[in-house]
């Protein structure tokens, strides 16, 4: 079966957020750290702070949309209140877009 995940890195550089998702969170994370987006080489090095799994493509778009639409305050009281992978985390209904 295949899953999705909905990640949040924290630059060490900065402190700023970048969220993304991917169907292989470690190749991802190695790619970001490695220099290899464009979006995320600036700010080197990046922690991985939060992340979940989703079922579909389109839930784990969903919620990446939704994420980054958090302000820098915003996103640290989500990842305070949402714990990496809650089961229970914020529900989204499927994207009709989807990036993946």
């Amino acid at each position: 079966m295949d899953h999705y995940f909905v990640y949040i890195l924290q630059s060490r550089v900065n402190d700023s957020f970048y969220k993304g998702s991917t169907n292989d969170l470690s190749r991802r994370f190695q790619e970001h750290n490695k220099g290899e987006d464009i979006s995320t080489s600036r700010y080197l090095p990046w922690d991985l702070v939060w992340f979940t799994i989703k079922p579909t493509c389109s839930e784990a778009f969903a919620l990446e949309m939704k994420l980054k639409n958090l302000s820098f305050q915003r996103t640290i009281d989500f990842i305070t209140k949402y714990p990496v992978n809650n089961p229970v985390g914020p529900d989204v209904a499927p994207a009709r877009q989807s990036g993946c």
